[in-house]
């Protein structure tokens, strides 16, 4: 049967150097591989013509292919360290695989467990229909930074005092990088060497997503993980 072309490729980054988890990666959540939950939910959305894990580690490899993503190459190591950034790494990963014609990549995390088939979707209908060159997925913040404190010599003082004053309901809005997922439109990636104008943001629900960092960050998530199934 002839499988129709979905014009999209998810690229899933994952070195092997973490310094704060050891083995970040690949650790036990909830009974299975961290980066196996980011595969199988690219593979459930059904969105992608092919799902790539950009690795310098065999052992990274033989997992994420177990859980059905393809490795066709090993990273090098000059693109595994701790200052190489993730678009270099996709960059690299389109032109190993030759994907520069495909219309949209997908970065997807490897720590993020969280996210559902749904949210992916969403995102790019959403990038897709409004003509955007970048999507991010994001977060809101518990409370507004604008409002945040400064250390100086164990005393704090307001960052920016204009907004001192200032309700919390009167501050702009905020949001950040949730560490979860981005869309690119590939082109326009190739091209770009810093954030587009037509970049926009696919906002997750802060119970499916923790951007895992260190131990405390990846127990919340586990606790997240089983709350959702829970409620579902």
């Amino acid at each position: 049967m002839f499988k129709k072309k979905r014009n999209a490729i998810c690229i899933i980054p994952a070195r092997s150097g973490s310094k704060r988890i050891k083995n970040k990666n690949i650790i036990d959540f909830c009974g299975k591989p961290l980066i196996s939950y980011s595969i199988q939910i690219a593979i459930k959305s059904r969105l992608f013509d092919r799902i790539i894990v950009s690795t310098d580690s065999v052992k990274i490899a033989k997992i994420s292919i177990k859980y059905g993503a393809e490795v066709p190459f090993l990273r090098s190591k000059k693109l595994a360290d701790d200052y190489t950034g993730t678009n270099d790494v996709i960059r690299d990963a389109i032109n190993k695989i030759g994907s520069n014609n495909v219309k949209y990549h997908f970065c997807i995390y490897p720590t993020a467990p969280l996210i559902e088939a749904e949210d992916l979707t969403k995102a790019f209908n959403k990038i897709k229909q409004k003509n955007y060159d970048l999507l991010i997925a994001t977060n809101t913040y518990n409370s507004n930074p604008l409002r945040s404190f400064r250390i100086t010599k164990d005393k704090i003082s307001f960052k920016w005092r204009v907004f001192a004053k200032k309700r919390s309901q009167d501050l702009e809005d905020l949001i950040h990088d949730s560490g979860t997922f981005y869309i690119y439109k590939t082109k326009k990636f190739l091209k770009f060497k810093k954030m587009p104008k037509a970049t926009s943001f696919y906002n997750i629900d802060k119970f499916r997503s923790v951007d895992i960092n260190n131990l405390q960050d990846l127990k919340f998530a586990e606790f997240l993980y089983k709350y959702n199934k829970f409620k579902n």
